[in-house]
């Protein structure tokens, strides 16, 4: 098989553990395209390994407190990070592909993987607002299928591979969407998009999931290894994504958050060591905003946490 692009190896180093950066990071409303520009170009040299973006297409109020979310779109948005950085790797975690023409996905993926340099990861999911799918055609119930059927057409797409790109040509009537990456570009599985971890072993790069009570989390990740091992071949990571809200006292005690921790510094280290021994490849954290100049947050995990996770 074709080796993964520089992406792959940044974020999954072997038997190692990276961290990550959900973006826009702890905005209210529309981010500031000049503040985010900068967090990114902060995270890059403090040696974070990505920065990942939502798909959100519409502003449908949710949770207890029935808030919308307002997202730039995601592919715009990694371009202009993917711009003001050198290093850091740049991912979607997820794109809706039951909403989105496969075709029109893999030109934006194709066209972020050479303008990064090699940078990008395309995380997928199935989706899951009402709103959303009946604002754009589309049938909430037959979402499982519809992303298996598009996984298809946008993994032949993006495959370096002559002989897999033949159902690209089947659909465009012989015409290339772009010309054939030089390396494979990872495709990731966010949440299950409603498909068996026996599919996502097989036809995915990795799984990317959410943050659980450690002993589930243990649990999950021992389904993720049997798929996997009844696939056979190498090993392929499990991420998860971490709401984290950071103490100032790095002695703070873990307190449990919904998706997530209310933690200091030395907990959340001891935390992710024994996460990772687990099984956890990379961990994106989705910082709140706790009052701390976010500086001050990012320098503490990049300064003090980082150099402490296995690499």
């Amino acid at each position: 098989m074709t080796d993964f692009n520089p992406a792959h190896a940044r974020l999954f180093p072997a038997q190692g553990l990276s961290l990550g950066l959900m973006t826009p990071v702890a905005a209210h409303g529309l981010a500031d395209p000049h503040e985010a520009r900068r967090i990114a170009r902060l995270a890059d040299d403090l040696g974070f390994a990505a920065l990942w973006t939502r798909d959100v297409p519409l502003m449908v109020p949710q949770g207890p407190d029935a808030t919308a979310s307002a997202l730039d779109d995601p592919f715009l948005w990694l371009g202009m990070l993917a711009a003001a950085t050198e290093r850091i790797v740049i991912g979607t975690a997820a794109i809706v592909l039951p909403l989105r023409q496969p075709l029109q996905v893999a030109k934006s993926a194709l066209s972020l993987d050479r303008i990064s340099g090699g940078r990008f990861v395309l995380g997928l999911g199935s989706g899951d607002r009402p709103e959303e799918f009946a604002a754009f055609g589309e049938d909430l119930q037959s979402r499982a299928a519809t992303f298996r059927e598009r996984w298809s057409l946008l993994h032949a797409a993006l495959s370096p591979e002559p002989s897999e790109r033949a159902p690209v040509m089947q659909a465009t009537g012989g015409y290339h969407v772009l010309p054939a990456p030089a390396r494979r570009i990872p495709m990731l599985v966010v949440g299950t998009a409603r498909q068996s971890l026996q599919w996502i072993a097989r036809e995915a790069e990795g799984w990317a999931t959410y943050h659980r009570e450690e002993t589930a989390q243990e649990g999950r990740i021992g389904l993720w290894q049997q798929a996997q091992a009844q696939r056979g071949g190498a090993p392929k990571p499990f991420v998860q994504s971490m709401l984290l809200d950071l103490q100032a006292d790095p002695a703070a005690p873990a307190e449990p958050l919904p998706l997530g921790l209310k933690v200091g510094r030395d907990g959340l280290r001891d935390y992710l060591l024994r996460v990772h021994a687990q099984g956890v490849a990379h961990v994106m954290f989705n910082l709140v905003d706790n009052g701390r100049p976010m500086d001050e947050v990012l320098r503490e995990i990049g300064e003090q946490i980082l150099p402490d996770t296995p690499r």
